[in-house]
Parts: C-alpha cells; sequence; structure tokens
C-alpha cells in the first residue's frame, strides 16, 4: 500500500491497569460520537474511545454502520479530548481508511478472528506499520484461531497486540448472549502472560444488568481492562441497545469495581497461601488416584460387557449415574452446571476406554 505511515498511539503497558475501553457500539452521527465522547472523557479511568464504523451484522437488513463517513468523527474525538480512539476493521480497505484518518488503535472483530484468510489480509495491510492492534477471541471456542491470529499480525511485525475476550456463541447458553468459557481466556494468558488481556462484558452480557457481575470477575481474574459500551440514550441505539450503559452508568460501574492486589509479598499472606496450596495439591492428587480407579473399573465392565457381547452405551444406567450426581450438587455446594460438565467429561473417558477394548482382538 502506498502512502503507509507510521502511526503514533496513546496505548498502556500492562503495569498500568487496568485498561478501560469506552464508547458505543456504532457510530450513528457526529452530534451522537462527539456528545458520548465529551462525557466519557469526564471519567478519569477510561484510556480509550470506542466506536463501530463497519459492523458486520447477521442480517441484510441490519444496520451495518456509517463507514468511511464516520472516521473524521474519531478525528475529532481524538483532536478534542484525551481519549484515544479504535474501531473495528475487518478488510485491508478499513486498515487503509483508518491509518490515513491517525486512528490510534485498531481492533478485529469475533467473525474476522475466525476467518484466517480475513486475518491474513489485515496483516499483510499492516506490514510496515507501527500501530496497536486488539484481537476479539473468534466466536466459536477455538483457541488455536485466537493464537494464529495473534501470530499472523506478530509475523508483520505488530509488536503492541492485545487481546479481547468477549465470549463465545452457543446453542445451549441461556443466561448470557455470548457464553463467558472463562477457561479459554485463562489458557491464553497461561501460555501469553505479557499480552494484555481485556474483557469485554457488554457482548458476554447482552442486557446492561449483568455487565457489572462479568466486570468484576474480570478484574477478579487479574484481567487487564475492559471494554464496555456507552451511549447517551443507549435505549435509542442503532445496534446492541439493550447492553449499552450511559457515561453516568459506566461511571458508577468503574466505580464500584474491587481491583485487588496480584502480590503476594507479605510473609504472613504467603504463609497462609501456602498452607491452603498444599490442601489443594493433596486433594488434587486424591482427585486423580479416584479416577484412575474409576477407569480401571470402566475398563473391567468393558471387558464383561464384550465377553457377554453388550452394547457399551447403557442409555439407563448413564441417566442414573448422572440424576444421582446431580442430586448430589446442592447438598455438596456445586452447581448442576459444574457437576454435569465434570460427570460428562468423565463419562466420554469411560466410554473411549470401554471402546479401545472393544477395538482390542476382536474376535
Amino acid at each position: 500500500m502506498e502512502g503507509k505511515t507510521k502511526q503514533t498511539a496513546k496505548w498502556l503497558s500492562k503495569s498500568e491497569k487496568p485498561i478501560i475501553i469506552a464508547g458505543p457500539c456504532s457510530a450513528e452521527t457526529e452530534t451522537q460520537v462527539i456528545s458520548a465522547a465529551e462525557e466519557i472523557a469526564l471519567n478519569n479511568q477510561v484510556n480509550i474511545f470506542r466506536a463501530g464504523i463497519w459492523k458486520p451484522r447477521t442480517r441484510p437488513d441490519s444496520f451495518e454502520g456509517v463507514g468511511i463517513a464516520g472516521l473524521p468523527w474519531l478525528q475529532r474525538v481524538r483532536n478534542e479530548t484525551r481519549l484515544a480512539v479504535t474501531t473495528e476493521v475487518a478488510k485491508a480497505a478499513h486498515v487503509e481508511a483508518c491509518l490515513r484518518h491517525g486512528v490510534d488503535i485498531l481492533w478485529l472483530g469475533a467473525r474476522t478472528t475466525v476467518n484466517p484468510f480475513a486475518v491474513q489480509e489485515i496483516a499483510d495491510s499492516l506490514r510496515g506499520v507501527d500501530i496497536p492492534v486488539m484481537i476479539k477471541n473468534p466466536i466459536n471456542p477455538d483457541l488455536a484461531l485466537w493464537i494464529g491470529a495473534m501470530e499472523r499480525l506478530q509475523k508483520v511485525g505488530i509488536k503492541e497486540i492485545a487481546v479481547i475476550h468477549r465470549g463465545f456463541s452457543s446453542l445451549s447458553e441461556k443466561y448470557y448472549r455470548n457464553k463467558p468459557a472463562w477457561q479459554l481466556p485463562l489458557e491464553f494468558k497461561r501460555l501469553f502472560p505479557h499480552i494484555p488481556m481485556i474483557n469485554d462484558p457488554s457482548h458476554i452480557c447482552g442486557r446492561r444488568d449483568l455487565l457489572s457481575k462479568v466486570a468484576q470477575k474480570a478484574m477478579d481474574l487479574d484481567f487487564d481492562g475492559l471494554m464496555i459500551e456507552s451511549h447517551c440514550d443507549p435505549d435509542q441505539a442503532w445496534s446492541d441497545a439493550a447492553q449499552q450503559v450511559t457515561p453516568q452508568a459506566l461511571q458508577v460501574l468503574l466505580d464500584e469495581l474491587v481491583h485487588r492486589s496480584v502480590q503476594e509479598d507479605s510473609d504472613r499472606i504467603q504463609n497462609d497461601l501456602d498452607k491452603l496450596r498444599k490442601e489443594i495439591n493433596v486433594i488434587d492428587d486424591e482427585l486423580i488416584n479416584l479416577i484412575s480407579d474409576r477407569m480401571r473399573i470402566a475398563r473391567n465392565i468393558g471387558l464383561y460387557k464384550k465377553d457377554k457381547n453388550v452394547t457399551i452405551l447403557q442409555p439407563k444406567r448413564w441417566n442414573e449415574i448422572l440424576q444421582r450426581c446431580l442430586d448430589k450438587a446442592d447438598t455438596a455446594d456445586l452447581s448442576k452446571a459444574f457437576v454435569k460438565e465434570l460427570i460428562d467429561i468423565i463419562h466420554d473417558e469411560s466410554i473411549s476406554q470401554q471402546s479401545q477394548i472393544f477395538s482390542e482382538n476382536k474376535k
């Protein structure tokens, strides 16, 4: 691309947590963008202003953003407030337009991250450009796709990268708009502790009354920041109205967050935690041994079924096991959802081990 230039950006290192990104889901009008930015800028906790210029929508008749016409509005925000500005890009043409208009930070949306061809197109358009990029998790729970998007950007020289946890699409999810599946962002953090991890409660929740709960959990899990959608008149927003909050409500939400220390410098704290962790280690060892014993019995059952020419899966027995465990969930102070997921995993492994027995030395 001709005319590529170095971009300077107001960005934050991990030591300057939390990164707070706020603004409307979509840039609708210049007045709406500037009004939102002016009110959000009054909140000293917010570092970056967000607004969607191009909106990938499921249905063709939905509002798909104002397009390039909205970029000068972001320029005004950048010039008239202390805030850096960021928007979503989904193809090379978006990147080029953003660079021409001095957008500070770009982000890749969930529907882009899921497509390696689209990510590579964006990466190629950023070769030789110094600009921070944030990557939302793919819409499906695929850690490899998320990591792959980061690697494609790193390969073209993008040095400042953050990732955004916005939840995952799930047909079985009834409570949230997108299932949080916390284990996936936590695994990403474990593998890449130097990459800032930002939580997007707006897209996880899909409704404003749940935002504070998810935002607090992200802080408790040592996320590096939050991206929260904020609109001056949320109920009249042209997209995702239910999940947006006013700048005033955003202020309250941020003020009420409890920020916890990740340090364990105190000898007393360290000693107390060491004692509790040793207890966990003992219990974990017992769990592994118990599961090993269960699988040994499952294999013996598999041998018996094979000898008697009985099918591996016994639906009646499986329903009995599942119901019995779910009945114990309340008295064990465990959620039924967790118990079901745990027993499902154990049952799947039992079936797998019995299947292996059936495949060996076929009669």
